[in-house]
């Protein structure tokens, strides 16, 4: 899938998600790629805060002849606090719209956000040290060892740039402490 096709798909997305005024931000790899080391992947994440309203003001804003979209997954993952995605049909591009958890952590984390630019398109993104805490996570979940190797990526490439004290803080009080010290051995 090549980077323009992501473009267009995220491109299509943002005019939705700004059209319906719904608070968005990208995480996951694509985070992780911008502020440290580039990988490939094939997804796009985007943590999502609408209102039900807003949601479905989105939702009628999507073109069903660029992207396919399961509107009552959408809307259960409203209430379930939890993701539903859209597929880019002409790329077959997948993009995670992850609704923002009700918690101390993610409130901070949008409210954090800053423009980057991903895929050459200027996006709200989570911030470096966002972005470790919520790769520990994954990582403490069970997921690969890649989340890891992303936290130590953008260690290796943002080093003392990087609001240690923050993401100490978001670790001890997410009990991540494990995941993070294995996270810090490779960045070395």
């Amino acid at each position: 899938m090549s980077e323009n096709g992501v473009q267009n798909a995220l491109r299509s997305v943002m005019v939705a998600l700004d059209g319906a005024a719904i608070g968005y931000m990208v995480v996951g790899s694509f985070a992780s790629a911008t502020h440290g080391e580039p990988r490939t992947t094939r997804d796009l994440d985007l943590v999502i805060d609408p209102t039900p309203r807003q949601l479905d003001q989105f939702l009628a804003a999507i073109d069903v002849n660029q992207f396919y979209v399961d509107t009552d997954v959408a809307r259960d993952a409203l209430q379930r606090r939890s993701m539903f995605n859209l597929i880019e049909m002409a790329s077959g591009w997948k993009i995670d719209l992850i609704i923002r958890k009700e918690r101390p952590f993610s409130i901070e984390e949008l409210a954090r956000r800053s423009p980057m630019h991903v895929v050459e398109l200027e996006v709200p993104t989570a911030t470096a040290e966002d972005t470790i805490i919520a790769k520990l996570e994954w990582a403490k979940l069970g997921s690969s060892e890649r989340q890891l190797i992303d936290v130590a990526g953008i260690l290796r490439v943002r080093g003392s740039a990087l609001e240690l004290a923050y993401i100490e803080h978001w670790v001890d009080e997410l009990a991540l402490r494990e995941q993070w010290d294995r996270a810090r051995t490779f960045a070395t």
